[in-house]
């Protein structure tokens, strides 16, 4: 079985965020880049496949510029065989994201493809389910255990009033969740082994796909600074508080 897996380059989950002085966007430059979180649970899910015998190969694929290498290089590190970049200089949205993995899909027929169930960048959590109806696949989302059985995946996901366990018949497009797994650290020799792997760009003009944006982003500001805490000196004084002051109840 061929796993693909999509990354993205996002700003580190621990840097404090700045906004552009003109509200445009989020400050980049000098900004500390990383996979995205949930993308690194992808990968590690796709390695303990692989490493289980379930897998033969894992190629992981992103959208993006050349600094986007960089993420893909920590993903072969982790135990991915090959990459792909598709090269664009403009910032994609879902939808022309979800276009540009079908086309890849197309050409390299992988029996599963695991993306992270949305970016902590743009928060959308849209690209799986786009693919997933872009190609016609069955899909299994906010996945938090996957079980692959005789070409079937039994998926367990979270949803707000619990579980649901789904039986997807592959090929499937599967969106991880927190608790799928805890993505482990690349060691040193596989870094350096990650060098010489094959990495292939690819313009996105070749895929042929519609990159056009659907969405403007008018302004981007940060939230209220929240008010200081209050001390009650009892429960009596925090329940007329809550009711008089707050109003909650």
């Amino acid at each position: 079985m061929k796993i693909m897996v999509a990354v993205k380059r996002v700003v580190d989950a621990y840097v404090a965020i700045r906004i552009k002085n003109d509200g445009s966007g989020v400050e980049l430059a000098n900004t500390k880049m990383a996979m995205n979180p949930f993308c690194e649970i992808a990968v590690e899910e796709a390695v303990r496949l692989k490493e289980a015998g379930l897998a033969e190969s894992i190629h992981v694929v992103s959208v993006g510029d050349d600094a986007c290498c960089e993420t893909l290089r920590q993903a072969l590190a982790l135990g991915a065989d090959c990459a792909t970049l598709v090269e664009t200089s403009e910032p994609l949205q879902p939808l022309a994201v979800a276009k540009c993995l079908k086309a890849l899909v197309e050409r390299e027929k992988p029996d599963l493809v695991i993306l992270g169930k949305q970016s902590i960048d743009g928060d959308n959590n849209q690209t799986g389910q786009m693919l997933a109806g872009l190609l016609g696949w069955a899909q299994g989302t906010f996945v938090s255990k996957l079980t692959l059985t005789d070409g079937q995946a039994i998926v367990v996901r979270e949803v707000d009033g619990g579980l649901e366990t789904l039986q997807l018949t592959l090929p499937a497009v599967i969106t991880t969740d927190l608790r799928l797994n805890e993505p482990r650290y690349a060691a040193l020799p596989n870094i350096m082994k990650a060098k010489q792997k094959p990495l292939t760009k690819v313009p996105i003009v070749e895929l042929k796909v519609e990159s056009d944006a659907r969405q403007t982003l008018m302004q981007i500001s940060a939230p209220e600074p929240r008010s200081k805490g209050q001390r009650v000196n009892s429960v009596a004084e925090l329940v007329a508080k809550l009711h008089n002051e707050a109003k909650v109840i």
